[in-house]
């Protein structure tokens, strides 16, 4: 069984481990330490082991800046997810993004898009069309967005949805 809480303090060096190991480039460990460090994190859960405590996974969701029909949309970017090897494919991923998700909606967010794989995303409603037409530099099939709050897209013209400062360090698409 696994518990899934806010991380903490105490899962700092943990979270930058998983990353580390979890990625062939160290860019999303940079990009989450930025990302805190410029205060543009709105939630990262830390998934961990019942029995031992240890770290198993986490998902990290950031501040966006979107609009449409020129009003401010309150978004967030779903960036990164990990899981520790030894406990992939046992569904920790899709529990940490559900959790998050759900708190997001609770907390009024509009909006989540994320940048990956459509067959993955697409279980929890991500789709390229509620994404179509915002200007991004990450536009494309591979940028999906989800409407919390109840399923609905905020109508009118899409204008742009850019991903907080630090992710204009990592590699283009």
């Amino acid at each position: 069984m696994i518990a899934i809480a806010p991380a903490g303090g105490a899962d700092v060096a943990a979270i930058d481990a998983l990353l580390r190991s979890s990625f062939a480039r160290a860019e999303e460990a940079d990009l989450v330490r930025d990302l805190c460090v410029a205060g543009d994190m709105v939630l990262m859960l830390a998934a961990h082991d019942e029995e031992t405590g240890a770290l198993v996974g986490t998902v990290a969701f950031s501040r966006m800046d979107v609009a449409v029909a020129g009003k401010p949309i309150a978004a967030v970017a779903l960036a990164p997810v990990a899981v520790a090897a030894a406990h992939r494919q046992q569904g920790v991923a899709e529990a940490l993004i559900q959790a998050g998700l759900d708190r997001l909606e609770q907390e009024g967010v509009v909006l989540c898009f994320v940048l990956g794989d459509p067959a993955f995303y697409a279980r929890f409603g991500f789709d390229a069309d509620f994404a179509r037409n915002f200007a991004s530099p990450y536009a494309g099939d591979y940028l999906m967005a989800l409407p919390l709050q109840g399923g609905l897209m905020p109508c009118g013209v899409r204008e742009h949805a850019r991903h907080a400062s630090p992710f204009e360090a990592l590699s283009q698409p």
